[in-house]
């Protein structure tokens, strides 16, 4: 009890401290000054120097698009507190978006027109060393921050409600911190991080979304300090086969909240999204070198961590490049009580084995080896027999995953624009041979066989033709050259 009571407080600690450090402070003229700084990493921390920079200034009634479309390069756009129905493309590199705060007045991006979602998404980026900052996102249909091959970005301290699928996406860049934000209502995942590198996701709240946070097929990525509740399932760490990132390794959970996530799933029926059973704190499916750590999780029905491979889907691809089992899984101290008071059939009759009709604090399922856990006689648990006894006691060294100096923007070839697009935009909903947001690319390849103008213009101007998929938002902000280069691709791809 003692030590419950000490990981209790210690935890609670490291939670208040992450509240307070890193934020920025405003006052009714405009921000403080931010530190001297450019993108600092390597110790968990991440700045930008906006003291020198040219100031263009976004007034309520006026368009934040047509700002960036004036700025050059190392430009920042002050956004004043207003409601702004639009979607920002930000296509440029070392562009600061930051919103002002005055008197507790937000500048809100609202996809909403008469009560009804009209707009697919609220910011997108593909510029690299990109800040977004301050602002309020509502009532978008796909999502409030999505990331296309940018690397080097800064999301923080933005509130994003009811925004679609995925409300923080980045999708396929490195070196990124996402800190600070608030994120609830969301059908798929709050924060979705999707084929990453160097990837900090740190004191965040997210709460009645069907997942919390999400790393998908990433390396590298650090999941600490949040407060995950009242969603389907809390943290995830796993692989989606038929991506073009074939695995994902070297996670850090650790110091977060993960509490009473029990929501029923509203994800979209036939998205792996809808598998997740609810009333599970932590799930690693398929990850390697995961470590769980000194994390508080409480009050989740079905489990407290569930270790799984790939067979926890039946639709999931057979895709043989992805080995599917979860390897060199790490559970260090965690407080854990009061899970698995409502587990799903599987589980219970699991546990039943056990002559238990609650759900673990702890299960694996599966394959995998070389895995560990200490104190294993604190946790109720199943599945765990091959488990040895961690040598390892922490993972304080690790301060973070960013890197010390920024990552130059992607260069790639004429002929490899399709490809960067394919990463960076469509295969966040659109993997080889498995469901996701949207059809398999087998399924579109079958449509527009030796028809890539036809898929071009569809990605541009697309007609909603199925009701078990969600619409698609128009991608006509990508240059027509662009567009026909990544339907090429997608015509031509092969699962590897």
């Amino acid at each position: 009890m003692k030590k419950f009571i000490v990981l209790l407080v210690v935890s609670a600690i490291v939670f208040a401290i992450g509240l307070y450090v890193g934020k920025v402070k405003f006052s009714a003229s405009g921000p403080a000054a931010p530190p001297p700084t450019f993108f600092e990493g390597g110790d968990g921390t991440m700045a930008v120097d906006l003291s020198e920079k040219n100031v263009i200034e976004v007034r309520d009634g006026q368009s934040i698009q047509d700002a960036v479309g004036k700025a050059n390069p190392g430009d920042l756009i002050r956004v004043y507190p207003g409601i702004y129905h639009e979607t920002v493309y930000i296509d440029k590199d070392n562009i600061s978006l930051q919103g002002v705060i005055q008197k507790g007045k937000w500048p809100t991006l609202d996809g909403s027109k008469d009560g009804e979602k009209v707009l697919n998404d609220a910011i997108l980026y593909s510029g690299s060393n990109t800040l977004i900052e301050n602002f309020k996102i509502v009532q978008y249909k796909g999502n409030g921050i999505m990331g296309q091959a940018g690397n080097n970005f800064l999301i923080r301290n933005n509130w994003i409600i009811d925004s679609g699928v995925y409300g923080i996406f980045p999708e396929f860049g490195k070196n990124g911190l996402i800190t600070h934000n608030v994120l609830s209502g969301i059908a798929d995942a709050a924060i979705y991080v999707g084929m990453c590198d160097n990837i900090d996701v740190k004191y965040n709240e997210v709460f009645e979304s069907v997942a919390g946070i999400e790393i998908e097929n990433c390396r590298h990525a650090l999941v600490e300090g949040n407060y995950t509740h009242n969603n389907t399932g809390g943290i995830l760490a796993f692989i989606t086969p038929g991506l073009p990132i074939k695995d994902c390794q070297d996670v850090i959970i650790r110091n977060n909240f993960v509490v009473n996530n029990n929501l029923e799933n509203f994800g979209k029926p036939g998205a792996i999204i809808s598998l997740l059973p609810k009333g599970t704190g932590v799930i690693v499916m398929a990850a390697d070198d995961v470590v769980i750590e000194n994390n508080i999780i409480t009050g989740n029905g079905n489990t407290g961590i569930a270790i799984t491979d790939l067979s926890f889907g039946s639709q999931l691809s057979k895709d043989t490049a992805v080995e599917p089992n979860p390897d060199r899984i790490v559970i260090l101290d965690n407080v854990m009580y009061g899970n698995g008071e409502n587990p799903v059939a599987d589980v219970k009759a699991a546990m039943a084995t056990q002559f238990d009709d609650k759900g673990p604090d702890i299960l694996a399922y599966g394959g995998g080896v070389g895995s560990c856990i200490r104190n294993r006689d604190m946790y109720r648990t199943w599945g765990l027999d091959n488990y040895a006894t961690c040598e390892l006691t922490s993972t304080a060294d690790v301060k973070s995953y960013l890197l010390s100096e920024p990552v130059a923007p992607r260069e790639l070839e004429k002929d490899e624009k399709g490809k960067l697009a394919y990463y960076g935009v469509c295969s966040g909903c659109h993997a080889y041979d498995v469901r996701m947001i949207g059809p398999p690319v087998q399924a579109i390849q079958a449509m527009y066989k030796d028809n890539p103008q036809g898929l071009a213009d569809y990605i541009a101007n697309p007609v909603r033709r199925r009701e078990d998929y969600p619409e698609m938002p128009p991608q006509n902000y990508l240059t027509e050259e662009t567009r026909l280069a990544v339907a090429e691709f997608m015509l031509n791809f092969e699962k590897k």
